[in-house]
């Protein structure tokens, strides 16, 4: 037998859920409308348009193209902090001399050795530029070609001063094969290769002096940056 307490809260109940599924039978039918309102594929569309619409440049924007004649519009490789250029070798050139006066001969070795590297990786790619356009277009030939031996000029200035670091470290064994390849690189009659034989000379690995010293000139020093 169910006591008149246990009846009136069964009642209460009752009442109370009534509503509640009520509510949830409206709600329902409503959910399937708007499900079925907009597709995966709408939805999909919705999202890449407002990803176009507030990433993508507009069309006048693309219609503007930078000035590469202009100085003021640098490119990359031209800026001073680029290490595959000019600026670049001649930024570790600055360093490596920066170490030798600070009397750091490890540190300024190291510099050398990387501006070295960056110069004759631009000779190199320069040089392979000029002859792909050889015979095509000697305008681009030519300049390509000048910039190879300006950057060639530097590798062998950066391979110079090593050897007179490597020598101010009495290791003369580290600087034959550099000075070696100036001299092959430079000629022996240009300036550079004659310092180069010179310093071959001073390090008794070659016994004939070139070119042949008059009585008053000056021996050459082993000090680097000379």
């Amino acid at each position: 037998m169910v006591s008149s307490g246990t009846f009136l809260r069964l009642s209460f109940t009752c009442l109370v859920s009534l509503p509640f599924a009520a509510a949830l039978a409206l709600l329902s039918p409503a959910q399937a409308q708007n499900s079925d309102a907009v597709s995966p594929e709408d939805a999909n569309q919705v999202q890449l348009e407002d990803l176009n619409d507030s990433t993508m440049p507009s069309q006048e924007f693309n219609q503007v193209e930078p000035d590469l004649t202009d100085p003021n519009n640098t490119r990359p490789l031209n800026q001073g902090d680029s290490i595959l250029s000019m600026a670049g070798g001649e930024r570790l050139m600055l360093e490596a001399s920066n170490a030798i006066d600070a009397q750091n001969y490890a540190l300024a070795a190291q510099k050398l050795q990387e501006a070295r590297q960056v110069f004759n990786q631009l000779s190199n790619f320069y040089q392979q530029l000029a002859s792909s356009f050889s015979g095509i277009e000697n305008r681009i030939y030519d300049a390509q070609r000048q910039k190879a031996i300006e950057t060639a000029e530097k590798r062998d200035e950066a391979t110079y001063q090593l050897a007179l670091v490597h020598r101010a470290q009495n290791q003369p064994e580290l600087a034959v094969p550099l000075l070696i390849q100036i001299v092959r690189s430079q000629n022996p009659t240009r300036d550079l290769g004659k310092k180069a034989y010179q310093q071959l000379f001073e390090l008794g690995f070659v016994d004939a002096p070139y070119p042949i010293p008059r009585s008053n000139q000056p021996t050459s020093s082993n000090a680097p940056g000379r």
